[in-house]
């Protein structure tokens, strides 16, 4: 085990000191090539310390090339020559030909999330309490907006941290955002004209297209879709992400919204359709205000996911109908059956009402800011001054890296692959080519291993010089 005295490191952090130390006992040739690193827990129990502070400095240390990590097996010190370390360069230098398979050992594209954050011991327990108090409720049918229960929970939940004003009988259920958008569709009408935006997210166009209905794309400005642009369509309702747009990370000012919801009212079956799917994870200031609760006259349908909040496998959403569209969705939907388990709402209803889902959040908030704060750190140490800059990073769980490059976005996609990056940029997610942003990288960084963000950026920096 190894052993250091902190109490000598005089001022300095106590994770700079134990940086300090391992990285002497590695270039002294202490701690052998390849030798295995204790493990965070160890160390930190051995030293009388935090896991806090021994990961911090294995983050250094690996960041600077002194130790590797591998997957489910830890950390391991690099073999160097002299003050210069000599790393396996098969693993980082730029590849020339595809690799044999099509595994990725990063992957900036899927926003996905940590999964050793997730709270299993917590959602256990509420499932044992919703199998001992709720039995004989389980096996009723639950109405088709949902059960009360957790339309309630939501309810509560958006007046104390969204601002919104809502009866719970405003709120449905669904299946996934995916299956209320075609619900939605049932609701307003096949004969209407739906807007997106553009660039947007591609699945959103697919259902409404997969639904036969006709599809719009709205080009952007530097405030959200452009109000213009939607006046002069013929559009009647427009599907916009006003808190968080994917993929900018645009978070649409006050008169932009002021000038959409004017756009809705001039026009009684206009609706706005305001998709807040990630607007729980803010980094800087108050959480921003949704549409809905500045709508007077009923023209905002809000919806949301616990996928991006929980897990992507709770397949749990929820909409909340305007009165004049509920009455008629209760006419004219009614005998549609909820698509969720009375079981997973009744435990998400007490994962609500106990406080666990608010301290989830804040925990993964500040998870994920350490995430995005050392990914942006490593893009500003390893790609030249100049070369990269970050975009949009305050809200959400992604941002921009726009590259000052000559290669096409085709070409550095492809280029990252071949190295095992997963990478996508802005113009993958455009409609139309006028639309199209230049070398601009979507960087979603909630689900990645950062111990290969180092290993990631160091190659795109090669590449793009």
């Amino acid at each position: 085990m190894l052993t250091y005295n902190i109490e000598s490191r005089g001022n300095i952090p106590i994770y700079v000191h134990l940086y300090n130390c391992i990285k002497s006992d590695i270039i002294k040739g202490v701690i052998k090539p390849d030798e295995k690193l204790p493990s965070k827990r160890n160390l930190a129990e051995h030293l009388k310390v935090s896991i806090m502070t021994v990961q911090n400095a294995y983050m250094q240390l690996l960041s600077e090339g002194y130790i590797y990590s591998r997957v489910k097996s830890g950390y391991f010190a690099e073999a160097l020559e002299g003050n210069n370390y000599t790393a396996d360069y098969k693993k980082t230098e730029i590849q020339d030909t595809p690799p044999n398979n099509d595994e990725y050992f990063i992957d900036f594209c899927e926003n996905s999330i940590s999964i050793d954050k997730f709270p299993f011991s917590v959602l256990a327990k509420q499932m044992r309490e919703v199998l001992c108090e709720y039995s004989s409720e389980l096996l009723r049918k639950i109405p088709n907006s949902g059960a009360l229960k957790l339309r309630k929970a939501i309810s509560d939940f958006l007046y104390q941290f969204r601002g919104m004003s809502v009866s719970p009988e405003q709120v449905i259920i669904g299946a996934g955002t995916e299956y209320l958008y075609g619900l939605l569709v049932k609701l307003l009408g096949k004969d209407k004209i739906y807007a997106v935006e553009d660039p947007g997210y591609k699945k959103i166009a697919e259902i409404y297209k997969s639904e036969n209905v006709i599809c719009r794309h709205i080009g952007l400005d530097k405030y959200g879709i452009s109000s213009k642009e939607l006046n002069n369509s013929d559009a009647d309702i427009v599907h916009i992400s006003p808190s968080h747009h994917f993929p900018t990370g645009i978070v649409m000012p006050i008169k932009r919204r002021q000038e959409l919801l004017s756009w809705a009212n001039d026009k009684a079956d206009r609706y706005i359709i305001e998709d807040d799917y990630d607007s729980e994870f803010r980094f800087i200031g108050k959480a921003i205000p949704t549409m809905q609760s500045i709508d007077t006259k009923g023209k905002v349908i809000y919806i949301n996911t616990f996928s991006k909040t929980i897990s992507p496998s709770i397949r749990i959403s929820y909409m909340v109908l305007p009165y004049n569209l509920l009455t008629k969705f209760k006419e004219e939907l009614g005998f549609y059956s909820c698509t969720v388990s009375s079981f997973e709402q009744y435990t998400l209803a007490g994962f609500i009402e106990n406080g666990y889902f608010e301290r989830h959040i804040n925990r993964m908030r500040k998870e994920y800011k350490l995430k995005r704060d050392f990914i942006i750190k490593t893009i500003k140490s390893s790609i030249p001054r100049g070369r990269a800059e970050i975009l949009e990073e305050n809200s959400g769980l992604h941002f921009i890296m726009k590259l000052k490059t000559d290669m096409s976005d085709k070409e550095i996609v492809y280029r990252a692959k071949i190295n095992g990056i997963k990478i996508s940029c802005l113009s993958q997610y455009c409609f139309k080519q006028d639309n199209i942003g230049k070398s601009m990288v979507i960087i979603n960084y909630s689900g990645i291993n950062i111990e290969f963000a180092q290993k990631a950026i160091d190659i795109l920096a090669r590449i793009i010089s």
